[in-house]
């Protein structure tokens, strides 16, 4: 008997939304920063279009400040939960998604940094049987370096790597579906640019 290895396809009803720690005090560190966080608030749009959960994190929130706003956390009523560790795979998070949408099977994922708190938490979500989906556009490091392999390292692992427009897309891959314009609104003009391509 074959192993068919999961195509990746994304339904709506049983994905969610992770946003990772995209704060204040990253936003001169992080390459390409103010784009990451500007092509994740348009998936955190698409997902409440489509009656998504999403859920935010901050590392440690005292000393590295809250999340940047243009996030819009506050406009979607979405509460970040303070972490000390890389993962956000962790009890209280998890428990909220859980109470949020139990059948959860997909993990789409944006933030920082790839090589680290990404990283560890594709990991552990995938130990847990979530497929994990990455908009590359959607998550950065302090360096390019950190990005482009960290990233290489997590599809090696069996996460998927994406775009944002591709994901938002595939929300509503047909023009029949009442929620079809709203995505069509919100990938009307390109992604911003993060340096991946040369």
């Amino acid at each position: 008997m074959s192993i068919v290895r999961s195509l990746g396809r994304i339904n709506p009803a049983t994905s969610a939304v992770f946003l990772c720690d995209m704060q204040e005090k990253f936003r001169p560190m992080i390459s390409h920063f103010n784009q990451v966080v500007l092509n994740s608030n348009r998936v955190l749009n698409a997902a409440k279009v489509m009656d998504m959960p999403v859920l935010a994190s901050e590392q440690y929130p005292k000393g590295l400040g809250h999340t940047v706003p243009e996030i819009e956390l506050a406009k979607f009523n979405i509460t970040a939960h303070s972490k000390s560790c890389f993962t956000m795979a962790f009890p209280a998070l998890m428990e909220e998604l859980k109470s949020q949408q139990p059948d959860t099977k997909s993990i789409i994922l944006c933030g920082i940094e790839t090589q680290a708190c990404i990283h560890h938490t594709t990991l552990d979500l995938m130990e847990m049987g979530y497929e994990v989906h990455i908009p590359v556009d959607c998550a950065s490091s302090r360096s390019m370096t950190d990005r482009v392999y960290g990233l290489q390292r997590l599809r090696d692992s069996g996460a998927f790597l994406t775009t944002s427009e591709g994901l938002i897309l595939s929300l509503a891959p047909d023009a029949a579906n009442p929620k079809f314009r709203h995505l069509q609104k919100i990938v009307m003009e390109s992604a911003h640019d993060t340096g991946l391509v040369k």
